[in-house]
């Protein structure tokens, strides 16, 4: 093998330049288009020196003003070649190792958080949003001759209703109009996992694991106030209807409830136990001596002599 081939396989090292001595020298140089950016005051002691490149330097000053800790002014000077006058390039302020910087920018669909929407804000959807489904196409309607639209065009006819201009009307007696008249009609309706983390949402807020409902004599399931809703959300959630409740005008879980239930004056109390029974008239002995056979001191039969009392 050959020295050639030889120093071909061995790797490169990058070489880092020496600061040029003209240029590593132009302090005052440095400062002096530190201050220009900013103002007098702000640009403090000189820190380091970096060498960019042949005859291309940057001096790096801390940075005084209040909210930039940890910056620091860079001012890049240079020469040309075989020239004593350093010029200054660029002056710019750059963040430190241990600088205060902004949070890393997150995206606006990412940061929206409920109630952020105010009056006049649009929030886009995502075509592929999970939550959503497509919603009736008409598609799947049947024939013009089938039994189905005949009967609904016929009831149709028979009633004397005007049509609006207002968007193009589906053909009468078709699946599609009365889908329309029943609101289903939509492009995309809510899918199974929109439905789901709605009801997860509804229920941690007004549910029955609350502090509300633990504390209440009875569910909204049993209260007037309580709106049914249709739909399948309409078996596990309606509106509250007491204005005096905490969930006036809110679904709420037909498991949740509060002290505003409609029957809680006339609810049955709770049976109160009854008073304890003192017998008055049974005698209960009390000795005065232990018994012989009951202790672990035996018992010692006093000496009966006269002990002075008349």
């Amino acid at each position: 093998m050959s020295a050639a081939t030889t120093r071909s396989r061995t790797p490169r090292t990058p070489r880092t330049p020496a600061p040029d001595r003209l240029c590593a020298e132009a302090v005052e140089l440095a400062r002096e288009a530190a201050e220009e950016a900013a103002h007098p005051g702000v640009v403090g002691e000189h820190v380091s020196v970096v060498a960019e490149g042949d005859r291309v330097v940057t001096h790096f000053f801390e940075c005084s003003e209040p909210g930039y800790r940890g910056w620091r002014w860079a001012v890049t000077v240079t020469r040309a070649s075989r020239a004593k006058n350093v010029t200054l390039d660029e002056t710019v302020l750059l963040p430190g190792d241990d600088a205060l910087l902004a949070p890393e920018w997150v995206p606006w669909s990412e940061r929206l958080r409920p109630g952020d929407m105010g009056p006049g804000d649009l929030l886009p959807t995502d075509a592929e949003d999970l939550r959503l489904e497509p919603g009736y196409s008409g598609e799947d309607a049947p024939p013009p001759n089938s039994a189905v639209s005949a009967e609904m065009a016929e009831l149709v006819e028979a009633e004397d209703a005007d049509v609006t201009d207002r968007v193009v009307a589906p053909a009468r007696g078709s699946i599609t109009s009365v889908a329309e008249e029943l609101g289903m009609r939509r492009a995309r309706v809510l899918s199974r996992y929109g439905l789901h983390t709605a009801a997860d949402r509804w229920d941690e807020a007004f549910g029955a694991k609350t502090p509300m409902a633990q504390a209440a004599p009875a569910s909204c399931v049993s209260c007037g106030f309580l709106v049914a809703i249709g739909g399948s959300l309409g078996q596990a959630f309606g509106v509250c209807a007491n204005e005096f409740g905490p969930a006036d005008g809110r679904l709420v879980s037909l498991s949740y409830g509060c002290g505003g239930h409609s029957e809680a004056a006339v609810m049955p109390k709770p049976p109160r136990p009854a008073e304890p029974v003192l017998d008055s008239m049974a005698i209960d002995e009390f000795p005065l001596r232990p018994a012989a056979d009951t202790g672990s001191v035996p018992v010692v039969d006093l000496p009966s002599e006269d002990l002075g009392h008349s």
